[in-house]
């Protein structure tokens, strides 16, 4: 047994005014259904893209960061799912589409992981990462030569 679900019209004139363009940092509010229950959830994000504009068949990207493991999310501009785009900053960008913040976020990610320390743990082989933070004495080492 399906459970119909129940979509209010959209007003695309509202959508489109939005005007939704890649730099935007957004809260997608969607409708999820579950069990024959219905709740929001919010998908913050970077807009990467918009394609299509503002005609029927337009569509956006969305990327965040979540637990360290980047997310994206296509959403169609004018889903009856969608129940509200909210804009939350503009950044002026040089780019229609942002797909280099992919790889610039992994670089970082790895310069991270350079920075720290690898000790190996004694007879074990466990390899622990553990990141270099100056300490007092060290800091006056260095002032001292």
């Amino acid at each position: 047994m399906k459970s119909a679900v129940i979509t209010t019209p959209i007003n695309k004139e509202e959508r489109a005014a939005l005007g939704i363009r890649s730099g935007d940092t957004v809260r997608v509010w969607q409708k999820i259904v579950e069990k024959g229950k219905s709740r929001r959830q919010a998908f913050e994000g970077l807009v990467l893209a918009v394609k299509h504009g503002t005609e029927d068949g337009a569509m956006f990207t969305v990327r965040k960061v979540s637990s360290g493991v980047g997310v994206e999310k296509i959403f169609p501009l004018y889903s009856p799912m969608i129940d509200e785009i909210e804009v939350l900053r503009r950044t002026r960008t040089r780019r229609a589409k942002l797909y280099f913040i992919r790889e610039k976020a992994s670089r970082d990610q790895k310069r991270v992981m350079r920075r720290s320390t690898q000790v190996i743990a004694p007879k074990k082989g466990v390899v622990v990462a553990a990141v270099e933070e100056p300490t007092e004495a060290v800091a006056e080492e260095a002032a001292a030569e």
